[in-house]
């Protein structure tokens, strides 16, 4: 059981800094003519429970987003960029508690 939460742990701290690299990347073509911002969507990887991988699709240019000329709402990005941030730090805990765990597990063998 610790080794599959060591591996969701994992998957999360890799789908939470893609997901972070999205963000970045849109913020940092905020002024670029034309530029297609991209939406990062989280889905659970199969079998259920194992973790997590992200997909990224390009998004049009929604009606929320006609303040901004390319369609990169500042507002948005930051909130996300925390939500992010706070999913990485969960899954580095995880990740923190399923190794306690599996020391435990091997100490008790030993």
């Amino acid at each position: 059981m610790s080794v599959s939460a060591l591996a969701a742990g994992v998957s999360g701290l890799t789908a939470n800094q893609r997901a972070l690299d999205v963000s970045a990347h849109n913020v940092a073509n905020v002024d670029t003519a034309g530029f297609q911002p991209q939406q990062a969507g989280f889905q659970e990887s199969a079998p259920a429970g194992a973790g997590v991988s992200l997909s990224v699709a390009g998004r049009g240019l929604a009606a929320a987003d006609a303040d901004a000329a390319n369609g990169v709402d500042l507002a948005k990005e930051s909130t996300d960029a925390l939500v992010y941030k706070a999913g990485f730090e969960l899954s580095a805990k995880v990740i923190k508690a399923a190794d306690e765990r599996l020391g435990s597990l091997i100490d008790i063998r030993a």
